[in-house]
């Protein structure tokens, strides 16, 4: 059974694997070998809605199906709105391509010089190392790539991408992503860290994962050891719903936060999933609980069948508006949009500034009262920071 209070989720036992020995489900690679990856495997748990059914059978020709063990105890088998079974258990609306929608919805690969790196950002590059994960995001914008099951044959070109960084002296922030870096070998990432700290103009080594949400069991001492050495290695974590902060999941990020990796939280808005303003706010507060800085929120990318989890851009602000102000600096995230094409993350705010003139920016506050803040010295001072007559409020 699961259970949710008002901080973490937590597990009676293993859940549906109770009768599996504790060391095996300690053990990460266990954890891989059991993912749930077919309809049949699915049903001995839970009945399938007719979408899902057909969603997984599409599933081979878009993205995989695959949940870990671990993971798929947190959904609620009853409930086929359930947040946590809407993200990785696939869907017939999967196969409805809308307008505007592309394979490649960032430009990644036309901004990408070697096989497996994408130079976007002047000081910055994004290295691919892996096409696999621990599951599988139905929302994922490289669903083109990661999988292969649209045979999209990424091989990593490691060398190729380290010799590109090292003759290209601008780039100074290296940022590891896939698929999902942290289902290497400790040997594997070792080595790959170690050659990127060599590197004497990198300054800032990142990296992407959703393995700790997915698969905790592989943040191991080990592991924590690596980033140590090699430290300060900056983990971007993508955590969506309250009901993924549990405590398997706080146990991997203090140690983590123990070896000096600094977190931060990704989120994508997700229709039905977390385009609630309560929603988030228990997300953001559970994050800071986990020593994790709630750090974006990614208006979801045009990827192809992904209109059913489209939001609107304005319940985005909308649900910006409701935190800033009502809950701690530290807990909000950037509400952002990364450009189609390419242009890169572009932050939404709401409108916060009403005007800006030579003398002053008038502008209102969380409450929607208004203030001035003047730019030139006036020798009335008494008008600065005034709150604005009651009928000018909005």
């Amino acid at each position: 059974m699961v259970y949710i209070d008002d901080r973490f989720t937590w597990f009676e036992g293993q859940g549906l694997w109770q009768h599996i020995p504790e060391s095996d489900w300690q053990d990460w690679s266990w954890q891989l070998k059991n993912r749930l990856t077919t309809i049949e495997q699915l049903e001995r748990y839970l009945t399938l809605t007719p979408e899902e059914k057909a969603g997984c059978l599409f599933a081979k020709e878009k993205l995989a199906l695959a949940i870990t063990p671990y993971f798929f105890n947190l959904i609620d088998r009853t409930d086929p709105h359930c947040p946590i079974r809407k993200q990785v258990i696939p869907r017939s609306d999967e196969m409805v391509v809308s307008s505007g929608e592309m394979l490649d919805s960032l430009g990644e690969d036309e901004h990408s010089p070697v096989p497996g790196l994408v130079h976007r950002y002047p000081d910055r590059v994004l290295f691919l190392v892996t096409d696999r994960c621990a599951a599988y995001c139905r929302y994922c914008t490289r669903s083109r790539l990661v999988s292969n099951a649209q045979d999209y044959n990424f091989h990593p070109e490691y060398e190729q991408a380290l010799r590109y960084i090292e003759a290209h002296s601008e780039v100074r922030d290296v940022l590891l992503s896939g698929g999902d870096p942290l289902l290497l070998s400790d040997k594997k990432l070792d080595h790959l860290l170690g050659r990127l700290r060599a590197i004497k103009h990198v300054e800032f080594i990142r990296i992407g994962s959703r393995v700790p949400v997915f698969l905790p069991q592989r943040i191991t001492p080990e592991l924590a050891e690596i980033f140590k050495k090699h430290g300060p290695i900056w983990m971007s974590l993508h955590i969506n719903h309250p009901k993924e902060a549990t405590q398997e999941l706080k146990v991997a990020c203090e140690r983590l936060s123990f070896a000096g990796v600094p977190l931060g939280n990704q989120s994508v808005l997700l229709k039905g999933i977390n385009d609630d303003a309560e929603v988030m706010q228990a997300l953001v507060h559970r994050l800071l609980r986990m020593r994790v800085r709630p750090y974006y929120i990614y208006q979801m990318d045009l990827i192809t069948g992904g209109a059913h989890f489209k939001v609107d851009v304005r319940k985005g602000i909308e649900i910006i508006r409701a935190l800033r102000g009502h809950t701690t600096g530290y807990a909000v995230p950037q509400y952002v949009i990364d450009a189609p094409g390419g242009g890169g993350k572009v932050p939404i705010n709401p409108d916060y500034v009403q005007a800006i003139t030579d003398d002053e920016v008038i502008f209102k506050n969380f409450e929607s009262k208004l203030f001035r803040y003047p730019l030139k010295a006036s020798p009335n001072k008494a008008h600065a920071g005034l709150v604005l007559p009651a009928e000018m409020h909005l």
